[in-house]
């Protein structure tokens, strides 16, 4: 029944893994959508939002049948199907804010939604958002705390990239308006809490295989 029980949890596991991924794809699409004013790419986002939720329903589904008193689950499988949950909700708002980032893609086609001058910032928070999103997938089907560790490195260099938009924007030379600067504004936010919800994962990840919250972060809520 144990093995039953155990091997349930991995196909669990190996579902959330499944999720970071497409979240990552998601972005990736919806950063070239961007970039490029490519609607094509922008309507790909919408569509592997759907498949996105539809998973998140069915590990939310599974997890809440494992907590089932019939299971019987001891304490390290409570803290597993719990950590589960919480991630299931993380990973849900980074393909959110994917779609997010392609809604305004989608908006302001066929006119490029960014100035030229901050491209490649959004270039490079892309790049490290997919990045993010791809170590998130590793540490939930590796359990391996240090590699959980090091997206922290990843989510500093986004958190950088964040405050050089508002140095870019707040300068005499910024010439494109109250709503390209609402624009950019949002697609920051929504680009460095895609990072945050990433970093999170690998928090509950350290969590659930340590029993504690990794430095720097709050307790998992």
């Amino acid at each position: 029944m144990r093995t039953v029980y155990h091997a349930e949890l991995a196909r669990l596991t190996e579902h959330l893994g499944e999720m970071c991924g497409l979240a990552g794809v998601a972005m990736e699409h919806a950063t070239e959508a961007l970039l490029q004013a490519d609607l094509v790419l922008a309507e790909q986002v919408f569509s592997c939002h759907d498949k996105t939720a539809a998973m998140s329903a069915a590990a939310e589904e599974n997890a809440f049948v494992l907590l089932a008193p019939l299971q019987a689950p001891v304490a390290n499988d409570l803290r597993a199907i719990v950590s589960a949950l919480q991630m299931i909700v993380d990973i849900d708002r980074m393909a959110a804010l994917a779609l997010h980032v392609a809604e305004i893609a989608r908006w302001r086609h066929p006119r490029h939604a960014l100035p030229e001058e901050v491209k490649g910032y959004f270039a490079e928070m892309g790049r490290i958002a997919v990045k993010l999103g791809n170590s998130a997938q590793e540490v939930l089907l590796t359990r391996d705390p240090r590699k959980a560790a090091r997206i922290r490195r990843e989510d500093d260099a986004m958190d950088d990239l964040h405050r050089h938009l508002f140095t870019v924007m707040m300068d005499r030379e910024w010439k494109h308006g109250v709503a390209a600067a609402v624009d950019v504004t949002l697609l920051g936010r929504y680009y460095e809490r895609f990072a945050d919800h990433a970093v999170q994962v690998a928090h509950r990840v350290i969590f659930q295989m340590t029993e504690r919250f990794s430095d720097g972060a709050s307790a998992p809520t």
